[in-house]
């Protein structure tokens, strides 16, 4: 499995929300996964028509109209008050890093990381420079995925085998670190299946019962992606 899009997120961010900026069809895809795994989401665009497709998608959203590149603006609406910002703005790329830049710069901001759309090797430098924690492009990376990541921060890679099993390769919860797989026993208390486990480059398949989970270990599970989403999150 690769690891080309693991990353190290600030775990507090989650209890402080997500807030995402740009409504097309990324922005609206982020929003989809996170309100999927039952995250806090505020929705921000500067088209009223924009903000209505997506309430009569997600009639629960909190979605406003907001022109993003206006500091007031952002703070009334309380973007700077969620922990992680998703810039999903693509044109213009002014726009995309004006908002960038209040999230990450303005007093008082609670943003403890942007994560913001480019859509050239050019505007992925501008939007680093002006505070991006990180930057994604659309064509590597598609919406959903990233809603997943950010509510799944020890996520390294899933495989869905269909609509409702997947196989997940995630870094060992800290909950888990020094406890045998006996000892857990993943099967009864969270329905998913042991395939493998160890360090990332050196797995054990089929591990056997007395294998203790160390720090920084991977482990892969196989089960129903609802029974995945429970397990513990580092």
């Amino acid at each position: 499995m690769s690891d080309w899009w693991q990353w190290s997120p600030v775990k507090a961010n989650q209890q402080l929300g997500f807030a995402v900026v740009g409504i097309g069809r990324f922005g609206s895809a982020v929003c989809r996964e996170l309100l999927r795994n039952g995250a806090d989401v505020l929705a921000i665009d500067s088209s009223e028509k924009a903000i209505e497709e997506l309430r009569q998608l997600e009639p629960t959203i909190e979605a406003r109209v907001v022109d993003s590149t206006d500091e007031e603006s952002m703070k009334e609406a309380g973007v700077l008050e969620m922990g992680t910002v998703v810039v999903g703005i693509s044109e213009p790329i002014e726009a995309s890093i004006t908002t960038t830049l209040i999230a990450k710069d303005t007093d008082g901001s609670l943003v403890k990381q942007v994560i913001a759309r480019a859509t050239s090797d050019l505007h992925e430098k501008m939007l680093k420079r002006v505070g991006a924690d990180r930057v994604v492009f659309p064509s590597r990376m598609q919406g959903e995925r990233l809603g997943l990541e950010l509510v799944r921060p020890n996520l390294i890679e899933r495989l869905e085998l269909d609509d409702k099993t997947g196989i997940d390769e995630i870094k060992v919860p800290e909950v888990f670190v020094g406890r045998s797989l006996r000892d857990l026993n993943l099967r009864k208390n969270y329905f998913v299946n042991v395939l493998a486990a160890g360090p990332a480059q050196l797995l054990t398949v089929n591990p056997p019962a007395k294998y203790i989970l160390e720090k920084d270990h991977v482990l892969v599970v196989m089960g129903s992606m609802e029974d995945l989403q429970k397990l513990p999150q580092i």
